[in-house]
């Protein structure tokens, strides 16, 4: 008889570590479990002896690591007895809400920037059955709202607000130390709302703590030059850049991000448009691996500081969204 187990997502998988009992009904997708890609072709481009992984989160149900933290929030939120969730999005949460709520069989509200949405995002979360409201303005806008409107009707927000949405997508840094058997040096990833360096900060934590590993990489955070508050030190009201997913001037994470670069000894850095699509076209070209912009923001930041020495033996950068729809 096989012994083989069906793998039934991330909440099934790390149990142990995340805010769910025995008698939670859990909301998957069969999300995570997302493969790690080492860079084969740029390190020789580029001259340098460096390992680089990617993890590759464009695998995930909806097309990216969003799905991580929806699958908490939509459990949680379910589990809670909410019949209907909020978000503000700039295109993958408002996919990944519309899904998971559809899974769930309750309702999706969510609130997008006139003309500033990837148009596949939209059209997936239009798929899924989402009521969608456009409004006259940005993501911080739009998050202002959500907060307003949560405060006056019956729905859970499942913006990265949420609590559970980083519980979610922290499992990320523990399927990283699984892999490799050990914390990387070093961990690079784009910044917009900022919910994402601190969830992965927040799992290897956890793991460190747990003895899972015995070290922390350090958090390296980059963002788009039209788009980087943590560059500027404080809120910017109109961000803007062609990486959509991280034209945001007021991230959320505001705090929870500052505490991540400080305390694992890492910085912030900003690049231009320019650097982000070159950086895009490169990852494509050399190694095969499609990404948004936003995610390639990543790879343009591993580069500029392995270039300028800041790296040291090992490093690991994280992809974040596929290329099955425009950005």
């Amino acid at each position: 008889m096989s012994t083989h187990k069906h793998y039934t997502g991330l909440i099934e998988r790390y149990r142990d570590r995340l805010p769910v009992s025995a008698s939670t009904r859990i909301i998957s997708l069969n999300e995570g479990n997302t493969p790690m890609i080492q860079l084969q072709n740029i390190p020789r481009l580029i001259g340098k002896e460096v390992d680089i992984y990617v993890k590759f989160e464009g695998l995930n149900p909806t097309g990216s690591f969003k799905d991580r933290g929806m699958t908490m929030a939509v459990t949680k939120a379910v589990e809670d007895g909410s019949q209907a969730i909020i978000c503000a999005s700039t295109g993958n949460t408002s996919a990944a809400a519309a899904a998971y709520a559809a899974r769930a069989g309750i309702k999706a509200f969510v609130l997008i920037p006139d003309g500033k949405i990837a148009q596949g995002k939209l059209a997936q979360t239009l798929m899924y059955g989402a009521e969608i409201i456009q409004i006259n303005g940005n993501f911080d806008k739009g998050m202002a709202l959500v907060k307003e409107i949560a405060d006056h009707a019956p729905v859970t927000i499942v913006n990265s607000i949420n609590p559970f949405r980083i519980d979610g997508q922290k499992t990320a840094a523990f399927e990283i130390v699984d892999d490799l058997g050990f914390a990387p040096d070093y961990h690079c990833l784009p910044v917009g709302n900022a919910g994402n360096i601190t969830a992965y900060w927040k799992g290897y934590c956890e793991y460190a703590a747990g003895r899972v590993c015995s070290s922390r990489p350090i958090m390296c955070g980059y963002q788009a030059a039209g788009a980087a508050p943590f560059l500027a030190g404080h809120m910017i009201d109109e961000p803007e850049t062609i990486a959509t997913a991280i034209r945001i001037g007021h991230p959320q994470s505001w705090d929870f991000a500052w505490a991540a670069q400080k305390e694992s000894g890492g910085w912030f850095e900003k690049f231009t448009d320019e650097q982000i699509l070159a950086a895009q076209k490169m990852l494509s070209q050399y190694e095969g691996i499609f990404c948004e912009p936003a995610s390639a923001t990543s790879l343009a930041g591993a580069l500029h500081d392995i270039g300028s020495g800041k790296r040291s033996r090992y490093g690991y950068f994280s992809m974040f969204c596929c290329a099955s729809c425009d950005d």
